[in-house]
């Protein structure tokens, strides 16, 4: 039963998961566990000084990052993202699973903890893949629909909701079908950004050009 850590790999790169799963990493990453460990602190630090927030491995300013968690505090996710009933569950759907970092009840979705930088707007293909199968796994178990999923970025005190849409369940079954017909290294990718920050990009292959070669 795939992840949702390969599902949201495969939505950026088909390619990247069959090397993922021939060679798997180790453990997770450092910097997601700093990132959840942050957003545990949400209380202490929506009041703390520009010097004690400057302790902490923050994306924005202290003033911005500050004024954000306030926002924050008046959305109706303040209580799931600070005190949520459920922490580092594994959850198990029909169709894929996978661990989700918080859960809340009240309205019951999943929350992702992101160690990355949020979009200009919305969530990233790959998040949002993943917070579709994390809400639908979520769903599974609870015999419940669920409406929507959050993504929650402590580097920059953003939050973002996932609607389970039309467009978004399309998505991921595109995605999950991707998946599983896996069977052998997909083509590459060609000249994109995602190749240029790619862990295999070496053994991969692919060729990227630089601006001035495609002028």
């Amino acid at each position: 039963m795939p992840t949702f850590s390969a599902l949201a790999t495969a939505a950026y790169c088909p390619r990247q998961l069959y090397y993922r799963r021939r060679d798997p990493p180790d453990g997770t990453p450092a910097a997601a566990e700093r990132a959840y460990d942050l957003s545990t602190h949400y209380p202490e630090l929506v009041v703390a000084s520009d010097t004690a927030l400057r302790t902490f491995d923050l994306a924005v300013s202290p003033a911005t990052y500050r004024r954000r968690l306030r926002a924050l505090r008046e959305r109706d996710c303040w209580q799931t993202l600070t005190d949520p009933p459920e922490s580092d569950a594994l959850v198990e759907g029909r169709d894929c699973r996978g661990r989700v970092q918080k859960v809340g009840y009240d309205p019951l979705r999943p929350v992702l903890v992101s160690p990355g930088d949020p979009a200009d707007s919305g969530v990233w293909e790959p998040q949002r893949v993943r917070a579709v199968a994390a809400a639908l796994a979520l769903a599974w178990r609870e015999r419940t629909p669920v409406e929507s999923a959050l993504v929650e970025y402590p580097r920059h005190g953003v939050v973002r909701e996932v609607r389970l849409t039309a467009g978004n369940r399309a998505l991921y079954r595109r995605t999950l079908r991707a998946v599983e017909g896996l069977d052998g290294p997909p083509p590459r990718l060609r000249d994109t950004a995602r190749c240029g920050s790619c862990d295999y990009r070496a053994e991969c292959g692919t060729k990227t050009r630089s601006l001035r070669s495609l002028l």
